[in-house]
């Protein structure tokens, strides 16, 4: 079933299976949100500092969406941070180290920067894992397609771009991997043009595409079908995606 994940104010709100994939709105939402991310990247991987509120927010969330992906609608397993341009991206101040060679950062009305994409790290089912990060791509990719995004920007452990372009998402290196303070993780630019996704996608992957696009909406009484053969393949690239999540330098 093709519907449009929609909300007033330009979120994104639909079922995936169980899961309940929205914008991140209400101060409920995100309180959840900022406890995540401490637990992900001050506790865990130790790329910002530890708070005493254990909270982690940064001046970025003022002009940014998060889109979350709960259980039992109301309990956060993951989420994602994108920021529209032209407000100022993580690339050009945080991350500029990474900026090697020649490239200017786009800052158009069609680009977007993909930050603090993190996985809930007590969930230790690789399973269960795989299926909220696939889920967060999806919330990521409508999320783009409302806003009319075509190009986005991420920085990732020099790795785990090979991951992410063996899912067919063809995400380009920018310069060389460069070891970022404070953890020291090898990182790489990554440029994915959505419009090169889609013509890819179209030839090599339909049933991805399609599943990307068919949601089941909040207020809707429909269900999903049960996935295809190629979509349940697709799940072995998305657990090896998983299994290396942590080193996603979305600091």
């Amino acid at each position: 079933m093709q519907v449009t994940a929609v909300r007033e104010g330009r979120g994104v709100e639909f079922y995936e299976g169980e899961f309940l994939v929205k914008t991140l709105e209400t101060k409920e939402d995100l309180t959840q949100a900022y406890q995540l991310r401490h637990r992900v990247f001050a506790e865990r991987l130790k790329w910002v500092p530890e708070r005493a509120d254990r909270l982690e927010a940064d001046l970025y969330d003022a002009w940014s969406s998060s889109i979350g992906v709960f259980a039992d609608d109301t309990k956060l397993l993951g989420l994602v941070r994108m920021t529209h341009a032209p407000v100022p991206f993580m690339l050009e101040s945080e991350f500029s180290a990474c900026l090697v060679g020649s490239h200017r950062v786009r800052k158009e009305t069609d680009t977007a920067e993909i930050t603090r994409l993190a996985v809930d790290p007590a969930i230790v089912d690789r399973g269960l894992s795989a299926k909220l990060m696939k889920t967060i791509f999806k919330g990521m990719y409508l999320w783009c397609l409302l806003h009319e995004v075509r190009y986005t920007y991420m920085v990732v452990e020099h790795r785990l771009l090979r991951v992410v372009q063996r899912m067919g998402w063809p995400c380009h290196a920018i310069g060389a991997p460069v070891a970022l303070p404070p953890a020291e993780v090898l990182s790489i630019v990554g440029l994915l043009d959505l419009e090169e996704f889609r013509h890819q996608a179209l030839m090599h992957r339909p049933a991805m595409l399609d599943w990307l696009t068919t949601t089941t909406p909040v207020l809707g009484q429909e269900q999903l079908q049960p996935p295809r053969e190629s979509q349940e393949n697709d799940m072995v690239e998305y657990a090896e995606l998983a299994e290396d999540r942590h080193l996603v330098r979305a600091a």
